[in-house]
């Protein structure tokens, strides 16, 4: 590199007939996919001219791989932080309103989920491995909501919206990891319940409490080992551009929208993702409770249908949300997107389903019913023994 710097700094510089000459130059090199690209600063006194191609001997690569651009540096920048414009263009009395709902409904998410993690983890009766299962997704929920709701409930009282690089790659990276083992782990419960009831004979030995949690850290892993890919993909190109995330927290597509690097390879790639961690769950969801409807209509009593629709139903429900809302942010094509768009779906998937999910899965069941009766009758009885 130092030769050449030496041998360019007294260059001439071609451009058609025309031979245009200085000796004061000072050079920077990028290697930028494959091609030369020189990017000239002139010191004090000597004029800007316009990009010049480089038609020299002392360079063997093709005229048209090697390009030369004036920079001004005063006009070039980096980002270290990005502002979250979330919900600041709303009124007052709107972002006061939002405030106490989504207060309300982060409450009601943490309040169920840590009810059921903490029945499914201390109650003995309830060691299947549906409810082991469920506390684990329980778990993740608590996890997924914390990464991005408190954040979203600061912003919406305080005028400073900015958070850091470091805070954006970090809450990204748990965004991915904990939604990525969620989706995951719906799959492997979907395909419990599907040995539960069509092979409900070998259902212990198949769903052993080794499978169960071989299953369960399969899921935590590929999801932090996915998120370290799709962060790295996120934040692998410079980031000179705008610093606005049109949304409440850090999602992949926006901030690549940001990037100065090369924005179609990574969004390739995290769709290609999206297919591999979306798509597929979800099929898999699809043939467990199709062949779990096929079983039961084949031998159930009427009564006995009704209540394996409902269920099935209402977990195909809540399933549906959370793929459809996350597929739309992920694997869309970003002109289909917009703040009015991203949101409601971000929402649905960030907050919405984690609420959902021990409605759906767990109040509704007699076992777990029990099992908060015994929990909170327990808790009466020791506050009762300390008056």
């Amino acid at each position: 590199m130092v030769p050449l710097l030496q041998t360019l700094k007294n260059a001439a510089f071609c451009t058609g007939d025309t031979v245009i000459s200085y000796s004061l130059m000072e050079f920077s090199f990028t290697v930028f996919y494959g091609h030369l690209d020189v990017s000239c600063f002139y010191r004090s006194g000597l004029p800007k001219v316009a990009p010049l191609y480089l038609n020299c001997l002392c360079f063997s690569c093709p005229p048209s791989w090697i390009r030369a651009k004036t920079v001004d540096s005063r006009n070039s920048s980096t980002v270290t932080e990005f502002i979250l414009v979330g919900f600041e263009q709303s009124s007052p009395s709107t972002q006061a309103l939002l405030f106490t709902l989504f207060l309300v409904l982060y409450s009601l998410a943490m309040a169920m989920n840590g009810l059921i993690i903490f029945i499914t983890w201390t109650d003995p009766r309830l060691n299947s491995p549906m409810y082991f299962f469920l506390g684990h997704l329980s778990f993740l929920d608590v996890c997924f909501i914390t990464t991005t709701i408190p954040q979203m409930l600061v912003h919406l009282v305080v005028r400073s919206h900015t958070v850091s690089f470091t805070s954006c790659l970090t809450q990204m990276y748990l965004v991915f990891g904990v939604g990525v083992a969620e989706c995951i782990l719906l799959a492997f419960m979907a395909y419990d319940r599907y040995v539960a009831i069509c092979h409900s004979l070998n259902y212990a030995q198949i769903m052993s409490r080794q499978v169960c949690v071989s299953l369960v850290g399969t899921s935590w892993i590929f999801g932090m080992v996915n998120g370290i890919l799709l962060d790295y993909m996120t934040f692998r190109g410079p980031f000179c551009k705008d610093n606005h995330i049109e949304n409440f927290f850090c999602e992949a597509p926006i901030v690549i929208s940001l990037s100065c690097g090369d924005q179609q390879f990574s969004l390739l790639v995290i769709f290609a993702d999206a297919i591999v961690v979306l798509l597929s769950p979800m099929v898999l969801i699809v043939t467990s409770y199709a062949r779990i409807l096929a079983s039961i209509l084949s031998r159930a009593s009427s009564s006995g249908r009704g209540k394996t629709f409902s269920t099935c139903a209402s977990h195909l429900t809540v399933v549906t949300f959370f793929y459809i809302s996350a597929m739309f942010s992920y694997m869309n094509p970003r002109s289909t997107h917009g703040p009015d768009k991203d949101k409601p779906f971000s929402l649905l998937y960030t907050i919405i389903t984690p609420m959902c999910n021990p409605i759906i899965y767990s109040f509704r069941n007699k076992e777990m019913k029990g099992a908060m009766r015994r929990a909170l009758g327990r808790t009466s009885l020791a506050q009762a023994e300390s008056v």
